[in-house]
């Protein structure tokens, strides 16, 4: 297994991503996240082809309004450690990785808020390890089975990702946003990734989404969509509008999850897939309202 680890330079003097690198062994691999503030835990996870950099405006207020936070890089991202070859990657080990990442940290009474693939990990995670979760918000996202049709522009992107020589991580960031983005920040966006070997975890994700009623996550995530037809504890869908890929997925959530009844649900206009990156301070506003307003027992 050939690791890569990106040099720390790379990361020096970003636009408002002050916070103190913290790092966990996890399975031999190092973990890079961030972890601010005292209180109430809330974990933010990122997707494809993010980092953390990507809740550097949803922490400060979340730290603010007295939680501790807890936002890790997936391995293959960010300072986290990256395996150069694309076949190491597996929706499964990435699973693994984050649930050992929780144990380590012994993360417990969670408020997870997760986005993209953030989402496939993070909610297959809390299917499984029901007892450290509290609160769980989705933006964006969702537990793909392979038994429903996956929309033209995602498997547009599961092409890209396999065939195209190119694959330039802070300009998709860019195309996946309404507003337009300073050249600073896509430049952090591309900082994990100095080169192109870097990049294995970026082109594998979309292609271990599964697409067919047989993929090998199918079965997994037809596990944890039943566990989530019996949760109770509070669940909440913060989507945006513009989102090509994911828009109109929350209504699957409040339809089928108990905890997803009586709770007050956000439509986040104005932005596109990586809703964190334009709206930051707002989803943060919303996570506050959310934990302060329901009771982790049941709605």
């Amino acid at each position: 297994m050939k690791v890569l680890r990106t040099p720390d330079s790379r990361f020096e003097n970003l636009p408002d991503y002050p916070f103190t690198p913290r790092y966990a062994d996890i399975d031999g691999l190092r973990m890079h996240h961030v972890d601010e503030g005292d209180g109430e835990l809330v974990l933010l996870l990122h997707g494809e082809p993010s980092w953390s950099y990507l809740y550097r405006h949803m922490i400060p207020p979340l730290v603010d309004a007295g939680f501790r936070v807890v936002a890790p890089d997936l391995v293959g991202f960010g300072r986290s450690d990256k395996l150069r070859d694309i076949s190491e990657y597996s929706y499964e080990q990435h699973v693994s990785w984050m649930r050992l990442f929780i144990e380590a940290l012994n993360l417990d009474s969670i408020n997870l808020f997760c986005q993209d693939w953030g989402s496939l990990i993070g909610l297959r995670v809390a299917a499984e390890n029901e007892q450290r979760f509290a609160r769980i918000a989705l933006g964006n996202g969702g537990l793909p089975t392979g038994d429903q049709q996956m929309p033209r522009a995602f498997l547009n992107w599961q092409r890209f990702a396999k065939y195209s020589p190119y694959f330039p991580i802070g300009k998709i960031i860019q195309k996946g946003t309404v507003a337009d983005l300073d050249d600073a920040v896509v430049a952090a966006y591309d900082a994990p990734f100095p080169s192109s070997k870097y990049k294995a975890a970026a082109r594998a994700f979309p292609l271990l989404v599964p697409t067919q009623p047989d993929d090998p996550a199918s079965e997994a995530n037809r596990a944890a969509w039943q566990v989530f037809k019996q949760w109770e504890k509070p669940f909440m869908t913060m989507f945006s509008d513009k989102d090509p890929i994911t828009r109109g997925g929350e209504r699957a959530w409040q339809q089928t999850v108990p905890g997803a009844r009586g709770v007050r649900h956000t439509t986040i206009h104005g932005a596109g897939h990586f809703l964190q990156e334009e709206k930051g301070p707002q989803l943060a506003e919303a996570m506050i309202d959310f934990i302060g307003n329901t009771q982790p027992e049941a709605v």
